[in-house]
């Protein structure tokens, strides 16, 4: 067994209220891709800005036609291994709170009871003008009846849902709110956007009822979550980290076991 995880199961032995970070990296082995290489740097262009969304039909259009091909092979993802020992963990009281970037539902697919959707969810879909909620569901029976002719063209998935193409999508037809005719946007935080202070005040009441915090497959190079991860090293709490590669918090670590996040979730939960 990794040393490092024979540290991190012995100190969080004592623990009753152990509250987890969990990143990209705990749905790779869900077939859902990640962002970042093992350096912490883009393995792709940047997906989609929140202020290009609002403000430039274009960018609607590439990111509607691309998410319509790439929703189906995402919502198709199911729970692996990880998901289910940090529900057995959280069973057996030893995880109290779970804060996940993932938009992909995955921990609540599982099973796991108390979790906040730091950047949202992929199966909704907001109107940024009356803020109607639909399911993503029904956005994409919409996609796919007006733009049938985009169902033959050839993809390659990409993270959150999104997919690679080459097609001219002049004439691809955008979603709209049945309502107002607002424009609508999946019920997550987009990069540039900001996360809700509502979610962000629930996190740090979270961190500050924790007694150790344990990051799962995370680079932490967005802020949203380094900020939990900061607090917690503010408030002398022990940190752990379960990641391959380099993270924002590399020298706040009380102990960083660079493993598959899924075996070394397992010799936890084993014990």
């Amino acid at each position: 067994m990794n040393e490092c995880i024979r540290k991190i199961i012995k100190e969080i032995e004592s623990c009753q209220n152990l509250l987890v970070i969990t990143g990209a990296g705990i749905s790779t082995n869900s077939g859902i891709s990640d962002y970042r290489d093992q350096q912490g740097s883009w393995k792709r262009p940047h997906p989609v800005q929140h202020s290009a969304f609002m403000q430039n039909l274009e960018s609607r259009k590439r990111y509607w036609s691309r998410s319509q091909l790439g929703y189906p092979v995402f919502k198709a993802a199911e729970p692996n291994s990880a998901h289910a020992d940090l529900v057995g963990m959280e069973k057996k009281g030893k995880v109290s709170f779970l804060i996940t970037q993932n938009v992909d539902r995955l921990h609540q697919k599982a099973g796991h009871q108390r979790v906040l959707d730091l950047h949202g969810r992929l199966d909704q879909v907001r109107c940024m003008d009356c803020g109607l909620l639909i399911p993503r569901d029904e956005i994409q029976d919409w996609l796919e009846n007006e733009n049938a002719w985009l169902k033959s063209i050839e993809f390659s998935a990409a993270p959150d849902g999104d997919a690679d193409i080459d097609v001219d999508i002049r004439d691809f037809k955008v979603p709209e709110c049945t309502s107002c005719h607002g424009i609508l946007k999946p019920d997550v935080v987009f990069f540039g956007d900001s996360v809700s202070k509502e979610v962000v005040d629930l996190g740090f009441s979270e961190i500050a009822l924790a007694d150790a915090v344990i990051v799962i497959g995370s680079s932490l190079m967005v802020f949203s979550s380094f900020r939990f991860v900061r607090r917690a090293y503010e408030q002398n709490k022990p940190i752990y980290c379960l990641n391959r590669g380099k993270t924002r918090a590399d020298d706040m670590f009380t102990a960083k076991a660079e493993v598959d996040v899924s075996l070394g979730l397992s010799a936890i939960a084993d014990f």
